[in-house]
């Protein structure tokens, strides 16, 4: 939530969690409508059911969903299928653009 006020970049950010226990994290809805889920894990392991919200959140947005991303312990990514992926939490400053 302090990226936003430095940000070169405009965006909302929310979370989902519905009766049925399906949720987001984070949710990161860009300027342009599109979105980026979140969800942050502490196994060093990536499971199927850790993207159940996002894959929820991809089927429901359709085009407007950039992609998921599982934020973990892992020491490698991990691409689990369309649009969705494993991240170890270092990326975060890692990653350089």
């Amino acid at each position: 939530m302090k990226q936003q006020s430095w940000s070169d970049q405009d965006f909302r950010l929310a979370h989902y969690r519905d009766r049925r226990g399906i949720g987001v994290d984070v949710i990161i809805e860009l300027a342009d409508g599109t979105v980026i889920g979140v969800e942050v894990k502490t196994s060093s392991t990536y499971r199927s059911e850790y993207f159940k919200g996002l894959r929820f959140l991809r089927d429901a947005l359709g085009d407007r969903f950039r992609c998921g991303v599982v934020l973990g312990m892992a020491e490698h990514g991990y691409r689990l299928s369309d649009r969705l992926i494993g991240l170890p939490a270092a990326a975060l400053w890692e990653i350089q653009p």
